[in-house]
């Protein structure tokens, strides 16, 4: 097949792949959660370390749901998945043990942000960071029940263990950033972390369907 003749035919797939990020309701409501706690967040003229305790709150509610998503896998990939070295067999012993330990690093991940956070947190709007977390909480609720069935459907439990790594970048980053610049960190850190969850949600939940329509082409 020549390159012009594949892609004619990839273009199709990438339509439709956009029509149906577009319809996707549950990234819709992120993007909503998102832009909402950005416009409170500048019109009450919080600080970047309260948005950081915002964003850490959802990180960690995003970490309880990938862990339960692992958990509920009926039926999982190990491709491409070694533990010490060595491959492993799709079993119910390797979800569990996947799952506790995907727990485990990305607890610890945040254990050391919140022991950063703590040492800066005098001057923190704790009703704000409360609402915002529930907004959160809501949303990725919303999105697990949302893509129940999507998500059901077998995936590669390696894969699936470090999507929500992509959205401690940003967090990570600030760490770095908000001693450095203050408050002026917010041009950076809001939109850098919107942009990863839109993406990351994105992938996470059309990189299967998009997997499954290349192998037919």
């Amino acid at each position: 097949m020549s390159s012009f003749a594949f892609l004619m035919e990839l273009n199709p797939l990438i339509q439709s792949r956009r029509r149906n990020l577009f319809r996707d309701i549950s990234l819709w409501v992120l993007l909503f959660s998102n832009l909402l706690v950005i416009y409170f967040a500048i019109k009450e003229h919080q600080n970047i370390i309260t948005l950081m305790w915002i964003y850490w709150t959802q990180s960690v509610t995003i970490g309880i749901f990938n862990f339960v998503r692992i958990l509920s896998l009926k039926e999982f990939s190990t491709k491409n998945f070694f533990i010490n070295d060595f491959s492993v067999a799709p079993t119910r012993n390797i979800k569990i043990k996947t799952a506790f330990v995907f727990l485990f690093h990305y607890g610890l991940f945040h254990i050391m942000y919140l022991t950063f956070l703590m040492t800066k947190s005098a001057n923190i709007d704790k009703n704000f960071i409360l609402y915002s977390a529930s907004l959160f909480f809501i949303n990725h609720f919303f999105s697990f029940l949302y893509n129940r069935s999507r998500d059901a459907k077998k995936q590669n439990i390696g894969i699936l263990m470090v999507y929500p790594y992509a959205r401690i970048i940003p967090m990570h980053l600030m760490t770095f950033i908000a001693p450095i610049f203050g408050n002026i960190g917010i041009i950076f850190f809001v939109p850098l972390k919107t942009l990863a969850d839109v993406a990351m949600h994105a992938v996470e939940h059309k990189l299967k369907d998009g997997e499954k329509q290349m192998s037919q082409i």
